[in-house]
């Protein structure tokens, strides 16, 4: 296990385990019907806790980017250069990530990507490309 490593508990398994097959999931909130990301127990928006998991479409734009040349913690050292990026998912939030497989030349703001997932030891990543 590194720094890198997400915190799975009881609540935020679903997620993992969707990752893991290849299902991007999202918490959407019954009381305002809004969608959010990062996994909360209670809606940022209006509050209520009837808040449930659904089905993500994957589709998501680019908001803002930056090419990390340089990072010492694992594992990350060993990937740079890579893409740490912000996009605008299709459901509404904005999710902070790494875009794959796009040369840098080519990434430009409000590129359209999907997601795709990365197997990192024990754990699956989203992470998004513009592949389908």
């Amino acid at each position: 296990m590194t720094a890198a490593d997400p915190d799975i508990d009881a609540f935020t398994r679903p997620y993992w385990d969707a990752a893991a097959e290849g299902r991007l999931l999202l918490r959407h909130c019954a009381a305002c019907d809004r969608t959010h990301h990062y996994p909360r127990e209670f809606c940022p928006h209006c509050w209520s806790e009837d808040v449930r998991w659904e089905p993500a479409s994957g589709r998501a734009t680019l908001y803002t980017w930056s090419v990390v040349h340089r990072n010492d913690l694992p594992p990350f050292g060993e990937r740079v250069p890579y893409v740490a990026a912000v996009v605008d998912l299709a459901e509404g939030p904005r999710m902070m990530t790494e875009v794959v497989d796009v040369p840098e030349v080519e990434l430009r703001i409000g590129m359209e990507l999907t997601v795709a997932f990365r197997v990192e030891g024990d754990v699956t990543v989203p992470v998004f490309t513009t592949g389908t």
